[in-house]
């Protein structure tokens, strides 16, 4: 049984990019490029849950405390919060 068939009988939809169209992929493969070199590189977890619970702290921090320069200084809540204000 295929890897497709095996999904799709557990009633999940796979998500891929359009033929030719890698673009699509972009703001997934920047965000793992700066988990690779943030959070991942160089460090070693002695078990999942260590490496589960760091994540997830990480992910916190990416998203209520990680100044962005594209977003001018704001954090991604900060941004998000005026934006929905505006």
């Amino acid at each position: 049984e295929s890897y497709a068939s095996r999904l799709e009988g557990a009633g999940i939809t796979q998500s891929m990019s359009r033929k030719g169209n890698c673009i699509d992929n972009a703001a997934t493969e920047q965000l793992f490029g700066h988990v690779k070199d943030e959070f991942y590189r160089g460090r070693e977890w002695g078990s999942f849950g260590d490496f589960k619970r760091d994540l997830e702290e990480y992910i916190d921090h990416w998203n209520t405390r990680r100044r962005q320069v594209r977003l001018k200084g704001l954090t991604p809540e900060e941004f998000r919060n005026r934006a929905l204000a505006a």
